[in-house]
């Protein structure tokens, strides 16, 4: 039989037990709510290792793009000339790359793409008046006569032919201003911002209304190539297209029969020539787009305003020039440097399933990036910059996949790529009620 002195002492160890865990619960409750405030009041990012957080990464894009690339530079003959990489869209050389200037028939590239996404190859076209009565050089189709859509690009981009450019717009866009707006979309959709499209043509135009005139720059008519060889769903038809040296059709009552030679020289200047377009109209000058390929890069050129009668010939050494200084200089490498991060702490986290109170919560975390290279063209004066911000700690409850940070490629001061960091799992919040439900189910089990 047990004494009752016994039996006191251990209902006394049991209350004494309870009374300090509770007395625990307070404790822990009041950590709880200074720890809260405490978050609340601190800055949402902190940058791991620096100080200033993403501000750092503008102000050195700001002071990088102030430097000289101390590049060669290149004597020319063209008023505005770009060479880019079509890969990227990155111009690799230009002059007076922003100026607007008229583009003469560089501008068919544009008509034929649009022909090529949104027309029926095989569709029968009736010529229009209109297009009968364009000016040289042209097919000379009279009004009434049809012909198959297929055949008319042909027209279009080996000879150049003016009246065969309004038939295409007419059939395609419904009207020239139609097919006009058609082609000022495609040039927004591509990124050309400071091009504008009034004929299907290239011939000199100017809208009374808003005085605006059929231009672009050397800039956007290199991007609009790279869009037609590189990007464009029909990029392989308009090469086969471009490249062709010879094409023979007839109208489709077979009346009158055709023949096409592609009048683009480049293409038997350099092995490595790939596509183009020439131009020219009195205010346009001597005008040329290109393109070549060498060891799986592909380069642009734009040329606008290269020479008048009798200075033909600039063209062709401007764009040797070019794409030669562009295949020699350029290779690709990869910049991509893997990453390690450490665990984040999470503050007021709970750890793990199992965590108690006193346990410090953390969480890992993955850069998301689903390859693991990035190839960039560069040359030796290119510098590129990998930085890397990461919160230090995060305040729970903390989400899984949740973005915690950045790892960003600058190249030249410019940002190429970001890559997301993100948390693997989730944390959740150690509030004021699952420490009381934690202490109440310890109390039971004493």
């Amino acid at each position: 039989m047990r004494s009752k002195k016994n039996m006191t002492n251990k209902y006394g160890k049991r209350i004494y037990y309870r009374v300090a865990v509770i007395g625990m619960a307070a404790a822990l409750l009041c950590v709880q709510g200074y720890t809260g405030s405490y978050a609340a009041s601190r800055e949402t990012f902190c940058a791991a290792g620096q100080e200033g957080g993403f501000v750092l990464d503008a102000q050195a894009a700001s002071e990088s793009r102030e430097k000289q690339d101390g590049k060669e530079e290149l004597q020319l003959y063209a008023q505005a000339a770009v060479l880019m990489d079509a890969d990227s869209g990155r111009v690799l050389y230009g002059k007076n790359a922003e100026d607007k200037l008229p583009m003469a028939s560089t501008t068919k590239i544009m008509t034929c793409i649009l022909a090529l996404e949104y027309g029926d190859l095989d569709q029968i076209v009736e010529a229009s008046s209109y297009a009968a009565s364009m000016p040289k050089v042209k097919l000379f189709v009279k009004a009434g006569e049809k012909y198959r859509l297929g055949d008319l690009l042909y027209s279009l981009m080996l000879e150049s032919h003016n009246d065969s450019a309004v038939v295409i717009a007419e059939a395609v866009g419904g009207s020239v201003e139609k097919f006009a707006a058609m082609m000022n979309q495609k040039a927004r959709d591509i990124g050309c911002f400071d091009s504008y499209f009034i004929t299907p043509n290239g011939l000199d135009a100017k809208v009374n209304e808003n005085g605006k005139v059929h231009s672009t720059t050397a800039a956007d008519l290199a991007r609009i190539m790279a869009y037609c060889v590189t990007d464009s769903p029909e990029k392989e038809r308009f090469l086969e297209i471009t490249r062709t040296q010879g094409y023979d059709f007839t109208d489709v009552e077979g009346k009158r029969s055709f023949h096409c030679s592609n009048h683009n020289a480049f293409l038997g200047m350099m092995q490595e020539a790939l596509s183009g377009k020439t131009g020219f109209t009195n205010n346009a000058g001597y005008c040329y787009v290109g393109a070549v390929e060498s060891e799986g890069r592909i380069f642009t050129v734009a040329l606008l305003a290269c020479g008048w009668p009798n200075n033909r010939s600039y063209k062709w050494s401007d764009m040797k020039k070019l794409a030669s200084y562009g295949m020699e200089r350029y290779q690709y490498r990869d910049i991509y440097e893997p990453q390690d991060f450490a665990d984040i702490l999470v503050r007021n986290g709970i750890a793990g399933e199992h965590g108690t109170p006193f346990e410090q919560a953390s969480v890992s975390v993955t850069l998301k990036a689903q390859e693991e290279s990035l190839s960039c063209l560069l040359c030796e004066e290119d510098q590129v910059e990998v930085k890397t911000r990461v919160e230090t700690v995060l305040d729970a409850p903390v989400a899984a996949g949740e973005e915690v940070g950045s790892v960003s490629y600058f190249l030249n001061g410019e940002l190429i790529k970001r890559y997301a960091v993100c948390t693997d799992t989730a944390v959740e919040e150690r509030s004021f009620l699952w420490i009381l439900e934690y202490i109440i189910k310890l109390a039971i089990f004493l």
